[in-house]
């Protein structure tokens, strides 16, 4: 597979890495356009062909990766065009900006939007994509791969909307994990703990938490009630959140970020 990538910013190399570590491209079929000289010089280090030309990144490229930010898809998806191969998939993973919007800025047909997290970075990632009609099963094939080299969970979605919601759930998810592993550490320290030591153990675990979920295929309510003996530890802190509206909070915040999301691509 013939990978171009046109911005080496934080997710553009992360994709970069998860390609190269999963072995979906090899350094030879890969390039990677960046604007910043000092970019250019550490993505180099991965063995790639580096070019500040985004046309020169997608030579006989199959799939080609749009990284940057929203307020510039526009100006570097028309500067594809004409510039990729006819038969190329184009991902954009700019937030907020809607699937006919990046087909229209660079009049290609075979478009697919997506929406990565932050775990990508290290190959634990989650990723929800919408495709155009356009989009073959071969290209979908690829699509697959790309994604599931920084993604373990990897959800298609129909329409704008969906990716929308998806935002909030995932693409904004880490944010509220990292809030949530913040406090659990500073109140330790509150109570006394070395700050060391509690965020030692707050992120085994919520990361073994996670993974025991993961293999268990419980649900979580189940594993909670596992957890939670009557008139126990974990029953007091628990009746504190439920008190303090911890899930109304959760619910809240994941609409409000849907609702901004939603703003954002109008």
């Amino acid at each position: 597979m013939r990978i171009g990538i046109i911005g080496g910013g934080f997710m553009g190399e992360a994709f970069l890495r998860g390609i190269l570590r999963a072995h979906v491209a090899v350094p030879a079929d890969m390039a990677i356009a960046e604007m910043m000289p000092a970019r250019r010089l550490q993505l180099a280090e991965h063995g790639v062909r580096v070019t500040d030309d985004v046309e020169s990144a997608t030579i006989g490229a199959d799939v080609v990766l749009l990284a940057v930010k929203p307020q510039d898809i526009a100006h570097v998806a028309g500067a594809l065009q004409g510039a990729m191969p006819r038969d190329a998939v184009l991902i954009s993973i700019a937030a907020g900006v809607k699937l006919d919007d990046i087909r229209r800025y660079s009049a290609h047909r075979a478009v697919v939007r997506v929406m990565p997290n932050l775990p990508a970075a290290i190959g634990e990632g989650a990723a929800v994509f919408c495709a155009s009609a356009e989009v073959t099963d071969a290209q979908r094939r690829l699509v697959d791969a790309v994604l599931g080299a920084v993604a373990t969970a990897v959800i298609e979605v129909h329409d704008d909307d969906e990716v929308d919601l998806a935002t909030a759930v995932h693409g904004s998810g880490p944010a509220y994990v990292y809030l949530f592993i913040e406090s659990m550490i500073d109140a330790a320290v509150r109570l006394g703990m070395k700050r060391p030591d509690a965020q030692k153990l707050v992120l085994a675990t919520v990361a073994g938490s996670a993974r025991y979920e993961i293999e268990s295929e419980q649900h979580p309510a189940a594993l909670r009630n596992a957890v939670t003996s009557p008139g126990g530890t974990t029953a007091a802190g628990l009746a504190e959140l439920e008190a303090a509206g911890f899930r109304t909070a959760i619910d809240s915040a994941i609409e409000a970020a849907y609702e901004r999301a939603r703003e954002l691509g109008e």
